[in-house]
Formats: C-alpha cells, structure tokens, sequence
C-alpha cells in the first residue's frame, strides 16, 4: 500500500507516522536534512509554494495510480461505535487494515475516490446513511483507483474540492465514509499551507473558484450564527447537481 504525505516546513510537528507507520513524508530538497529520522520522499524544490502542484507530482510519479495522500499531522483516525444505545467516536484500532477495507470498499463501489467524513462530530452523522456517493472530501485523506484527474494548479487552496467537483462530473460519484474521520489540529499550525493562506488569498482562489464552476454549485458559506455575522468561511457550501446521497 503506498501512503505519502506532504510536508512543509513542519518537520517538528508530523505525528502521522504514529499511527501509520507505513507513511512517507514528501519533503522539499532544502529541508530534507530535518527529516531524516522519518521515511521520506524528496521533491524538487521547484515545487514549492503550490500544494497541488505538490499532490500532483506525488499522484502521478509516486503513486502512480494507485494509493493514498493524507495529512502529515493527524492524531487518529476514529469510527462511530455503539455504546449504551448511542454512536460514539471510538479510535481506529489498526489503521492500515482499515485503508484496505476503504479500497476494497471503493471497488465495490465501483469509484476512484474515496475519503473521510470532513468532521466527526455526532451532528455530522446519519447512522442510516454510513457512505455517501456525491459529497465532497477532504484533501487530508484521499484515496486513489486509477484515477487521472489532475489538481487544478490555479487552486491552491481549493484544489481538494475543486478536483471532487471534477470527479463528480466525469464519474458521477466518489465515495465517502461517512461513520469515519480524521482527528487532528487544523488551527494553530505552522508550515504546509498556512505558511501562505491569508484571507485575502481565500477571498481570491474563492471568486475563482466559482468563475469555474458556476455559483450555483460553489456557494459563500454566509450563515449567521445567531444575529452576529461570522468571520469569513473559508469552506465554501458545494451544491453537486447529482440525485443521490
């Protein structure tokens, strides 16, 4: 099974190789040296500064088909089990037979894509509806059948939905798992994307986004919580014109 993770400037805060031993960190040619306690992959520094540029030299060189890109800093992997009558978010016990049974599901499923739950919260989940066909994932956690659809490099930071959105359209699914999530820290980090994520840079890659899909599929995520207006949303609402779950 081959599993890569990009990492950037983080080489003091990768944690997916607890539970994943199996992984191996793609890191640039200038700051391979801080890595070398990990299993690692050296890209060409020529790469740098685009995360889908980076996701589409592994895809193509690397996996070659076949396999996952995740995250260089997730905690755990956790999947609703019953207890006392009531799902709970229970740790995935062995990581890597779970990845199989994902592939092995998404044969059976008959897609070339297939993820997580983008949030693990019980509020996120349908007990009735354990996988969904026409939801988007997350770049965090994306597995690969012969798939030869390209990130979107003018979308650096909408590349993952954006090429969802291009897998729904040719393929008319992927899958989604959606009793299963990832745990780890969005918020605080230093390196991978924030390293160049600004507001004005979302606000940017969004109208774009839109520009190419139409706004009737990529929507402003503008709710309110309450009467106060949110901060900007970085995540965008996606409508997938496709009848299914």
């Amino acid at each position: 099974m081959k599993i890569y993770s990009p990492s950037y400037k983080r080489s003091d805060g990768v944690k997916t190789h607890r539970i994943l031993p199996e992984v191996v960190y793609c890191v640039h040619e200038f700051e391979a040296d801080k890595y070398k306690d990990y299993n690692i992959e050296v890209l060409p520094d020529s790469l740098r500064g685009n995360i889908a540029r980076v996701r589409n030299y592994i895809k193509t060189e690397l996996l070659q088909g076949n396999g996952l890109i995740i995250d260089d800093d997730i905690e755990q992997i956790t999947h609703f089990t019953w207890k006392d009558g009531l799902p709970k978010g229970t740790p995935v016990t062995d990581c890597m037979e779970f990845i199989e049974q994902g592939f092995t599901l998404a044969e059976q499923f008959g897609v070339r894509l297939w993820g997580l739950n983008i949030v693990g919260d019980k509020g996120s989940y349908r007990e009735y509806t354990p996988f969904s066909l026409t939801n988007w994932i997350s770049g965090s956690f994306m597995g690969f059948l012969d798939h030869d659809l390209a990130f979107d490099e003018r979308l650096p930071l909408k590349e993952d939905l954006d090429l969802c959105l291009q897998t729904l359209n040719v393929d008319r699914k992927l899958l989604r798992i959606n009793y299963a999530s990832l745990r780890k820290k969005d918020h605080g980090n230093t390196g991978g994307c924030a390293d160049y994520r600004t507001v004005q840079r979302e606000k940017e890659q969004m109208r774009m986004f839109q520009k190419k899909w139409g706004k009737h599929i990529v929507r402003e995520d503008k709710t309110t919580k309450g009467k106060k207006q949110k901060s900007y949303d970085i995540n965008p609402v996606l409508n997938v014109p496709i009848r299914g779950v």
